[in-house]
């Protein structure tokens, strides 16, 4: 008997909270429920990124703003049956870093957050029991690639949003420095073809389940609905 697997998309930029967003976050939890997905992770570009959350707004109203997408993704999920889970997209020049296992009372505890240097962010977010991945390290016109590999966790290996050869380049960053390997669609329209994310034998329930599956083994990444092991 074939072992049932639950689907996750990982990357997801909904158009309340991130420029680039097309669709909102309840068309996404209606898409991916549609799809059969057990869950999504909503990770807005946050606001030292793409985000549609004005600068000028005192902290409190700007976290707010920055989490409408996911509240509306939450509450068409509780609706549906679909698991929605909180995370963000924290970017560094060009460097892309998803940002997992902490909720918006982190966000709020911390209005200097933006001031902070890239290796304290990453410091503090892992000693609040967060974790890392670094998304699409490698993108076509970006010449110039920020790594981080001693403090980040994992590696976006598959990116449906990326061309192959970049993402082989992903998957060899990832290998050579021993991190996790995992995967999503960088989507931000329900209209997107492409989807990648991750599949696991149990029901995830945030963040810390998501990056214990990584750990463990148990989580494998898939690429146009196809489940497959990544490779190494």
């Amino acid at each position: 008997m074939a072992m049932t697997l639950f689907k996750y998309e990982t990357h997801l930029h909904t158009a309340e909270s991130s420029k680039c967003g097309a669709s909102t976050g309840a068309d996404f939890a209606r898409h991916f429920q549609a799809l059969g997905y057990r869950g999504i992770f909503v990770t807005d570009h946050f606001l030292n990124g793409n985000t549609t959350v004005p600068a000028e707004l005192p902290w409190e109203e700007r976290v707010a703003w920055f989490c409408r997408g996911y509240d509306a993704a939450a509450d068409a999920g509780r609706r549906l049956g679909l698991d929605v889970f909180f995370a963000w997209e924290y970017s560094y020049g060009w460097a892309h870093f998803l940002t997992y296992g902490l909720g918006r009372d982190w966000l709020l505890d911390h209005p200097d957050l933006l001031g902070w240097n890239v290796l304290d962010y990453f410091d503090r977010v892992h000693a609040d029991g967060g974790f890392i991945i670094h998304a699409h390290p490698f993108r076509e016109k970006v010449d110039i690639v920020q790594l981080i590999p001693g403090k980040t966790d994992g590696v976006e290996v598959v990116n449906a949003a990326r061309m192959d050869v970049h993402n082989r380049h992903a998957l060899d960053y990832a290998a050579s420095h021993g991190l996790l390997a995992t995967a999503g669609s960088d989507i931000h329209s329900t209209r997107q073809k492409r989807l990648c994310g991750v599949a696991c034998p149990q029901r995830l329930g945030g963040g810390g389940d998501y990056l214990a599956a990584l750990v463990s083994g148990e989580a494998v990444v898939f690429d146009e609905r196809q489940c497959v092991p990544v490779p190494g």
